[in-house]
């Protein structure tokens, strides 16, 4: 027996503390009469327990980061080694054998800059599914851009770019506030056809990649890229084709 695929993405919101009131209460009673995604959501319990309560604070030895250092400068290209920053000493000291290469090969891992924060795709997902189960797509309701992006002023620290594509086949429907990662976020709302493209807009982070990204996570597509000093997520349910059509005529509107 399996996880219900559709419900996954919600259950990782509702563990932490993401759902809004009525969808929650809809999510708990479906994990009532449901073995398996009860059993999801005891075993996120147990995994965050487990992390908690597990003794990672150990220092590595001096000779042991340096070892990885060495090792990480070998293996990188020079466009990327250049942002290489010491990790070893992040990384606890298991003991030799097996579990000693496991933690070398983690501390090379953590010292390539990643696109962004691994549970990233599943909280935007989540957002996405959120914002079409609660009924609350928008804030501004309006393909008026003119009006969509003033709204934002005072509710940002930044100012998210706002174009109408209806002519390229993807229709403004609006914006609204959206919280990804612990901060607020701009949310554009755009149509293809009958489905939904939720493009979340927010500052990029320090020393982010700025290679785009394309990914499939059940039954949604997704597209990361930057421009300028912010990143963009468009996610929806179109095909990987469309989704990537959508970024290409956003960032060519924004752009003139």
């Amino acid at each position: 027996m399996t996880i219900c695929s559709d419900r996954e993405p919600a259950l990782g919101a509702l563990f932490d503390g993401e759902l809004d009131g009525l969808n929650a209460s809809a999510l708990e009673a479906h994990v009532r009469g449901c073995e398996t995604c009860g059993a999801y959501l005891a075993s996120l319990a147990e995994t965050r327990d487990l992390l908690s309560s597990s003794p990672l604070d150990e220092r590595a030895p001096l000779n042991l980061r340096a070892s990885i250092e060495e090792m990480v400068g070998a293996s990188l290209p020079t466009s990327v080694s250049s942002f290489r920053r010491p990790v070893a000493r992040y990384v606890p000291w298991f003991g030799g054998g097996a579990i000693g290469a496991i933690a070398a090969s983690a501390a090379l891992f953590l010292a390539v800059p990643q696109f962004s924060e691994s549970d990233m795709p599943d909280q935007l997902i989540a957002g996405h599914i959120r914002s079409l189960q609660a009924n609350h797509l928008a804030d501004v309701l309006t393909s008026d851009r003119h009006v969509v992006k003033p709204w934002f002023n005072g509710k940002l620290d930044f100012s998210p770019p706002v174009v109408d594509l209806a002519s390229q086949g993807f229709p403004l429907v609006g914006g609204r506030l959206d919280y990804i990662d612990g901060r607020p976020v701009a949310a554009l709302v755009y149509r293809r056809r009958l489905h939904t493209i939720n493009l979340f807009v927010r500052p990029a982070s320090k020393g982010a990649s700025s290679l785009p990204v394309a990914l499939h996570r059940q039954t949604y597509n997704l597209a990361r890229w930057m421009s300028g000093s912010l990143e963009y997520w468009a996610v929806s349910d179109i095909n990987a084709d469309e989704l990537q059509s959508f970024q290409a005529q956003f960032d060519q509107a924004t752009a003139q």
